[in-house]
């Protein structure tokens, strides 16, 4: 089986050698129609000085025109052409010198031809020693029809195309050379550079995930093949910073509650202690292990929508119905801090959306925003139709989210500032679990602060139906 390197060399060699083939094998054929147009219209040029020169003459005999031997030099048109001129029964009348006792031939078609009025050409390869190139031009003189025919040997022309193969052929060959030299150094750059990435890629681990793979330079298929695995690599440094950051503050939360917890038993069986004084401890024991529970279903149902399993099959309810459910559920939170619950229903038709993740998020977000309220104040749920589906809004009277904390409020145990110095309860997962339910059903939660103060919280959904 060959490598990828060696099969990409020999298609480039096989290219190289059809591109340079054809283009030699092209460049001759056009020399050597060059040539034997040159040579056609050579024969040409002296017929048709016969036939003006025959239909000059004064009716005598007819002879071909020569210049009488020694009294000037050759005429370079008339050298090595052989020269005959015959009637339209195709005897000759006259010939030139160098023919001799012999004929050009003139057989019963050509006769026809030229009895027709055309000009033919012909090649004769076996009608003397050498390969002969013959035109024949029919004319009339002096009431009778005539045919001059000269013909030109081809051992020139084919020794000239013979030469001119041998050039092309070392044109060729040297040609492939240079382009075989070149493709063989492009080559080797290419597979250097992706040799070099595949050793860092090998090298690349998860504990240097930071690393990068290293660019050719260029802007090329390569290079972007490179920015796109770089780019990969950085979401995947950012999943792994992500899993060990989760990991530790996960550890963290469960570890504090679990300290209390020891502490309250170990303080409680140091001495003997009355029965009230027991069940107080298992009362404050018992909310750790409420605490603890409640974290590690968040987490279970992180753990579960990481993973694509949190999607049970739809159940559908009305969307104002599932509202006033969840105000009236968190009810009983609100009236214990003195806020006031209120909801807005401004849709034009009932919604038919999913029961299950929208009332464990309403619940988080009512119950993250009466956390925040200030005695006296109010939290309100807004429901409205929005252009891509449905919008609902929980608004408080809190004192909003710092600025510099928003871009991290949906993040896995991010606490603001309030709640890490101990104002407010919780873990840090409402949101994010919110967010992680709602990203897996197909909505969106967005966070904000209003324009008079305090957070607003906006849950985009796409309503499955009307009713």
């Amino acid at each position: 089986m060959l490598s990828l390197r060696q099969r990409l060399m020999l298609v480039h060699l096989l290219a190289i050698l059809l591109t340079v083939g054809a283009t030699a094998a092209a460049g001759w054929w056009l020399l050597s129609q060059s040539v034997h147009r040159q040579l056609d219209a050579a024969l040409l040029a002296v017929a048709e000085a016969e036939v003006a020169m025959l239909a000059d003459g004064d009716g005598g005999p007819v002879r071909v025109h020569e210049a009488p031997t020694g009294s000037a030099p050759p005429s370079l048109t008339r050298i090595d052409r052989l020269v005959q001129i015959i009637d339209g029964n195709g005897h000759a009348l006259a010939r030139s010198s160098n023919l001799g006792s012999e004929n050009l031939p003139a057989p019963a078609a050509l006769l026809a031809q030229l009895a027709a009025g055309a000009t033919i050409f012909d090649t004769l390869p076996d009608t003397s020693e050498e390969p002969l190139r013959m035109v024949s031009v029919p004319t009339h003189a002096h009431g009778r029809s005539y045919a001059v025919q000269v013909a030109g040997s081809l051992d020139d022309v084919n020794h000239t195309l013979q030469s001119a193969a041998f050039l092309f052929t070392g044109m060729a060959v040297a040609l492939l050379a240079a382009l075989g030299w070149a493709g063989s150094r492009l080559s080797r750059k290419l597979f250097v550079a992706i040799e070099n990435i595949v050793d860092q890629a090998h090298r690349i681990g998860d504990s240097n995930l930071h690393q990068r793979l290293p660019h050719p330079g260029d802007d090329d298929e390569i290079g972007h093949l490179v920015n796109t695995l770089n780019a990969m690599l950085e979401r995947l440094e950012q999943g792994f910073e992500m899993q060990r950051r989760f990991t530790a503050d996960a550890s963290h939360e469960l570890r504090s509650p679990l300290s209390r917890l020891r502490a309250e038993i170990e303080i409680t069986l140091r001495r003997p202690r009355e029965n009230s004084d027991y069940v107080a401890a298992l009362r404050s024991c018992l909310d750790e292990v409420e605490r603890l529970t409640t974290l590690v279903e968040e987490l279970l149902m992180l753990a579960r929508i990481d993973g694509g399993q949190e999607r049970p099959q739809a159940e559908l309810a009305s969307l104002d119905s599932l509202a006033a459910d969840a105000v009236s559920r968190m009810a009983p939170v609100a009236q214990d801090k003195q806020v006031a619950l209120m909801l807005v229903n401004e849709l034009v038709a009932p919604v038919q959306v999913d029961r299950g993740p929208l009332s464990l998020v309403l619940r988080n977000l009512l119950d993250n925003a009466i956390k925040f309220s200030p005695a006296g104040g109010c939290v309100t749920l807004r429901m409205l139709a929005d252009h891509d589906g449905t919008r609902l809004t929980i608004t408080d009277q809190g004192p909003g989210i710092d600025e510099a904390e928003m871009p991290f409020v949906f993040d896995r145990f991010f606490r603001g500032s309030r709640p890490r110095a101990g104002e407010v309860d919780g873990f840090g997962l409402g949101l994010a679990l919110s967010q992680a339910i709602m990203h897996a059903y197909g909505g969106k939660l967005e966070a904000a602060n209003q324009p008079g103060g305090g957070a607003l919280f906006i849950m985009r959904l796409p309503s499955l139906s009307t009713v």
